[in-house]
């Protein structure tokens, strides 16, 4: 048995006994005489004192049979993966625990599968080996207690080393999405990869091709969501990986910022999401995927818009509208939600809206025209404005902060007096249909947009401003 800390023993022995009902489903694998081992991530959690409320499970017992089980603890039993060997399940004690108890198993890809083969194993050692990394592959026997580190993966989680069980280049053959799960450890966990782990990342990045788009997408999301994103990110474009599954990411490491500041756009950017999450908590947000994202993405428009201009000076012209279309379309490749991409893509688009006004006052106008085309995004628009100043220059950092915190300001006192996250024409489509006599139609809807803009213009008109001012461009129109 590994040496362990007194704390640790401690932390081991209380998931041991993480309620009656726990212990009493335990207890009943090993009566139907079935080994039942902690295992993975609930081992290594537990070790790191950071254990949330899942329990995962390896056994002997097959999935019928694990099934048969767990039953008599609880109603609430889901089949997550016949297949797989994987029956889940909640066992509610003081805390709700979701288990998942998988068979002993191995599995491989095939050169040119999307899935793995499934082999169910009879064996705990098989079943370890197979297993991402050596800190996945530490086991708690529930009936002893004993902590089961064939692979030595205390000592890597002590060291804070991302290594696998066996030989890397066959682990990430077997399964390539754990080249990924590296990066995301080294962002979720702050753990290094060893050189030789890096070096079976970069030889076989491109079977990262046969993992499919909701499995890569899972795990980038779960890296944008980490404490510290930069380091996974770095791994990610350091061994190619990302010239496969986000190659905009990689392609900014090759242009210079239009500031000639920074080492690159691909450093300015990293840096940019570092501060958005900064932003994030100082503004009390929990980890917000669009808002990460949005800073991920906000300068993939750079490398197509890049221009050389007289005097030496580099332009990325319209960057903005050509970085929204390209993040909608990686975001679709990556099949993430729609609202998702509706949401970071707009926030792409409008990410320098601000700097547009230069640094003169802001009139009522303007500011309404910044609400109304952020809209519900408004929130996450000035976390990324204010996290895409990166300037060294002190001077003009502060009076970017200073104009921008004019701005939120502005916006603040005009909603207070407008009501500006509603923000519509003083006449509906009903009234304006009675005013001007007309049906339903798209009269109605370029009337009701002309109203909008007077709206924004000039503020609140009231009804009968409105109405007189609507005839008068109806008038108009009829002349034309």
């Amino acid at each position: 048995m590994p040496d362990l800390t007194a704390e640790r023993r401690a932390a081991l022995d209380a998931v041991l006994a993480a309620g009656p009902k726990v212990r009493q489903l335990t207890e009943a694998f090993a009566a139907a005489g079935h080994e039942l081992y902690l295992v993975g991530g609930s081992v290594r959690d537990a070790l790191l004192g950071r254990l949330g409320t899942d329990l995962d499970y390896t056994t002997s017992a097959h999935p019928d049979q694990i099934e048969q089980i767990v039953r008599k603890f609880t109603k609430a039993v889901w089949d997550v993966g016949r297949a797989y060997g994987t029956i889940a399940c909640r066992i509610d004690d003081k805390t709700s625990w979701l288990v998942e108890i998988t068979t002993f198993r191995a599995d491989s890809y095939v050169d040119h599968s999307r899935k793995p083969e499934v082999v169910f194993g009879d064996h705990l050692g098989g079943d370890l080996i197979r297993r991402d990394f050596t800190v996945n592959a530490m086991a708690l026997d529930t009936v002893t207690g004993e902590l089961l580190d064939p692979f030595k993966g205390l000592d890597d989680l002590e060291a804070c080393l991302i290594r696998t069980p066996s030989a890397p280049e066959i682990s990430f053959s077997d399964d390539p999405l754990r080249m990924m799960r590296a990066a995301r450890f080294a962002s979720q966990l702050g753990f290094r990869p060893t050189p030789d782990v890096i070096a079976a990342m970069k030889a076989d990045a491109e079977r990262i091709r046969i993992i499919s788009a909701e499995r890569v997408r899972d795990e980038l999301t779960k890296l944008m969501l980490s404490p510290d994103p930069r380091p996974g990110l770095e791994l990610l474009v350091d061994t190619g990986l990302a010239d496969i599954v986000l190659p905009e990411l990689p392609a900014l490491r090759m242009e210079s910022d239009e500031h000639n500041r920074h080492k690159d756009v691909f450093d300015h950017t990293l840096i940019v999401v570092e501060q958005a999450i900064e932003l994030e908590r100082a503004r009390g947000h929990a980890p917000d995927l669009i808002s990460r994202l949005a800073a991920l993405f906000h300068d993939i428009g750079k490398p197509a818009t890049r221009r050389f201009e007289p005097g030496g000076k580099v332009s990325f012209h319209h960057h903005d509208v050509v970085g929204a279309k390209l993040t909608r379309k990686r975001m679709e490749a990556l099949h993430f939600s729609n609202d998702e991409i509706k949401a970071v893509s707009k926030l792409v688009e409008l990410h320098l809206r601000f700097h547009g006004y230069g640094e003169g006052q802001w009139t009522d106008s303007a500011v309404r025209r910044y609400v109304r085309d952020a809209g519900d995004q408004l929130e996450r628009l000035h976390i990324l404005t204010r996290s895409d100043c990166t300037t060294r220059n002190q001077r003009k950092a502060d009076t970017l902060r200073r104009a921008y915190e004019e701005l939120e300001w502005r916006i603040d006192e005009l909603a207070a007096q407008e009501e500006l996250d509603s923000m519509r024409p003083d006449l509906d489509g009903t009234q304006i249909m009675e005013v001007l006599g007309i049906g339903p139609g798209r009269e109605v809807g370029a009337a009701y947009k002309y109203l909008l803009e007077r709206r924004i213009d000039d503020g609140p008109l009231g009804e009968q401003r409105a109405k007189d001012e609507l005839l008068a461009w109806w008038a108009g129109r009829q002349e034309n």
